[in-house]
């Protein structure tokens, strides 16, 4: 049985003539015919009494007629779907992503995807870099979005974003650096510098390892005395003198503007944001449309 043989069915139940019916769907009088002969046949049931160029239902025709309808409506809210999801007017998107690209990065973007496509439901899951790689590589997720290096067949890797690093300390622990250059650095404050990092598996403590090398590249200057969760423990231990940190720009933005975190003089290498998709699976329209905005200009907050 298919949807053709049904919209027939009712057409000629409807109108109680095969003619009619046949013009109104724009088919031939023996098309017509024909459907309603499969159907008869294929089920061994009359469904229609011929009554010379008149038809009428049977009653197994009647009974018949009230499922045929409401698959019929059914089918239609189904097409509806379909259609609304290809238009991103219904849907969902599952996103996965690293601390700093979820909570600081990500969410203007979000907000304009929203604005975009309000119809579509996004969830976002945070995690470490090394999370959200799994996740992505396990089909769990739409996109994953990491600041860290990944390395993994199974997934497309597309740059994104050059984040800004810089290094941070609270006023009172500054002053020691903003005045040095050059070996100086090495011979003096940095030797015995604490610092406070990320956890291991963070895309934050890979650029943290890596920064700090550039800047002592001896293995004194790796005295860690915190090593917390997340960018807000970071940033709030820092701001209460624990030592100095590697930060994003997105991350000690405000806390620099209000005079809680210090911007050393020190440059960084940038480093860059990475979109995460799974090679083998379907990238639905809601994804593609999501990575297109993440490529796109960048919103006035970022």
């Amino acid at each position: 049985m298919t949807l053709d043989q049904l919209r027939i069915f009712v057409a000629v139940a409807e109108l109680e003539h095969v003619t009619r019916a046949a013009r109104q769907l724009n088919l031939t009088q023996s098309a017509v015919s024909a459907a309603i002969g499969a159907l008869e046949q294929r089920h061994d049931m009359k469904l229609f009494d011929r009554i010379g160029r008149r038809v009428a239902l049977t009653q197994e025709g009647r009974i018949f007629l009230v499922e045929a309808r409401a698959l019929l409506i059914a089918s239609q809210r189904t097409e509806k779907v379909l259609t609304d999801i290809g238009s991103l007017k219904t849907g969902r998107l599952n996103i996965a992503a690293s601390q700093t690209t979820g909570n600081y990065w990500l969410p203007p973007r979000l907000a304009r995807f929203a604005e975009n496509y309000p119809g579509v439901g996004v969830h976002l899951t945070i995690g470490n870099t090394h999370e959200v790689a799994e996740l992505a590589a396990g089909g769990e997720i739409d996109l994953g979005l990491v600041e860290g290096a990944v390395s993994d067949p199974l997934l497309t890797v597309t740059r994104i974003y050059d984040d800004e690093l810089l290094v941070v300390a609270a006023p009172a622990l500054a002053e020691p650096f903003c005045g040095a250059q050059g070996a100086e650095i090495y011979d003096s404050a940095w030797i015995d510098a604490p610092w406070v990092a990320r956890e291991k598996g963070s895309g934050t403590r890979e650029a943290f390892e890596e920064a700090i090398q550039s800047l002592a590249p001896i293995e004194r200057t790796r005295r860690i005395v915190l090593e917390l969760p997340s960018n807000e423990a970071v940033r709030a231990a820092v701001e209460a003198g624990a030592g100095l940190a590697v930060m994003s720009s997105l991350v000690a933005r405000a806390s620099i503007k209000a005079g809680a975190l210090v911007q050393l003089p020190f440059a960084l290498p940038k480093r860059p944001f990475y979109v995460l998709s799974h090679r083998q699976l379907y990238t639905s329209r809601a994804a593609k449309a999501m990575l297109a905005l993440m490529l796109d200009a960048e919103p006035a907050n970022s």
